[in-house]
């Protein structure tokens, strides 16, 4: 009877101590905390955003190497941060308005000066979309105005490829166009205190590619005129040219330390290595072919690529740089 089970002779046997009981419980419950911390995860920072110091006062915050994905959140290329008395200035302001937030968490970690300056280094994604963010907090933001048109014409598309690539990550990121437009070649201003001299040769990666050189430090921050680590990509924005006049003034200012657009802190002999030996050969190599009335396709084929396959992306990257450095080359 069911009642027999209720009474001491049996109660080792068909019921377990309680101890036992809230051990069973912890196990079968296990794999839901596990799910549980799974989703708390994924609806939380996939990549921190963290500085790093390079000079004094100076500091850089090294991105993935690979492309924008909803795991590094669009944070795949490097920023940098210089405190001074008066205020915090940014270099480069990410990808998007959530990757800002990230961002100014960052900072704060670092100073507790608010970010007054922000400065886009050039036309990608990851340099200015997260601009709206830091304006909303009273920051100005500065560009070189050979940057402008490519701004405006490609902002949106780049909102939508990050909507694709991120989702929900993405939302709420609006192209915002800078305040304060540098028109020189060369442009000194005192931000803070600090010195900063601007540096624009025409465009590489996008037209208005700017370096940012700090000459008390001694330390460059190059946007996307220098890749290490991984093939820097040639886009049909790019012009390779001016983009070796922008490298041949980074080998003029001789850095110390110099914070590339991509992978890690530096010196210029990785950069050469890794960003002008590159430029140079490809150039050569299309040259000679668009000289020799060479097919596309056939010169696209015979460029060495062995020295550089090396590099991150290089056989992804390689066919397509090579096609839009012939076509640049025929324009010339």
């Amino acid at each position: 009877m069911m009642r027999a089970l209720s009474n001491s002779r049996y109660a080792d046997v068909s019921r377990p101590s309680l101890a036992a009981q809230r051990a069973r419980l912890l196990l079968a419950l296990a794999p839901v905390a596990l799910l549980a911390a799974g989703l708390f995860a994924a609806t939380a920072h996939a990549v921190e955003v963290r500085f790093e110091p390079v000079a004094e006062g100076v500091y850089a915050f090294v991105g993935e190497l690979g492309g924008r994905t909803a795991v590094n959140e669009g944070l795949n290329a490097n920023l940098g941060l210089v405190v001074t008395p008066a205020g915090a200035v940014l270099i480069d302001s990410g990808a998007t308005l959530q990757g800002a937030r990230q961002i100014h968490e960052a900072v704060r970690r670092v100073t507790s000066q608010p970010v007054r300056w922000v400065v886009n280094t050039g036309g990608q994604d990851h340099r200015w979309l997260g601009n709206g963010y830091f304006r909303a907090q009273g920051a100005e933001l500065i560009a070189h105005t050979a940057g402008e048109a490519d701004m405006r014409s490609r902002g949106n598309d780049h909102v939508e490829a990050l909507r694709a690539a991120l989702g929900a990550k993405a939302d709420g990121t609006v192209p915002t166009l800078p305040d304060r437009w540098l028109k020189q070649p060369d442009e000194r201003l005192e931000l803070g205190g600090v010195v900063f001299e601007f540096k624009h040769r025409g465009g590489a990666h996008t037209p208005g590619e700017l370096l940012v050189w700090l000459p008390q430090q001694r330390v460059l921050f190059s946007g996307d005129a220098v890749y290490v680590d991984r093939l820097l990509g040639v886009l049909p924005v790019s012009r390779t040219l001016p983009w070796l006049a922008t490298f041949a003034e980074i080998e003029r200012l001789q850095p110390q330390k110099l914070v590339p657009g991509h992978g890690r802190v530096t010196d210029l002999a990785t950069a050469r290595a890794d960003t002008r030996d590159y430029l140079q050969a490809l150039r050569a190599h299309m040259k000679k072919a668009v000289d020799d009335g060479t097919d596309i396709s056939a010169a696209v084929k015979s460029f060495d690529a062995r020295p550089f396959m090396r590099l991150l992306n290089a056989a992804e990257l390689m066919p397509g740089n090579a096609s839009r450095v012939y076509l640049e080359l025929e324009r010339e």
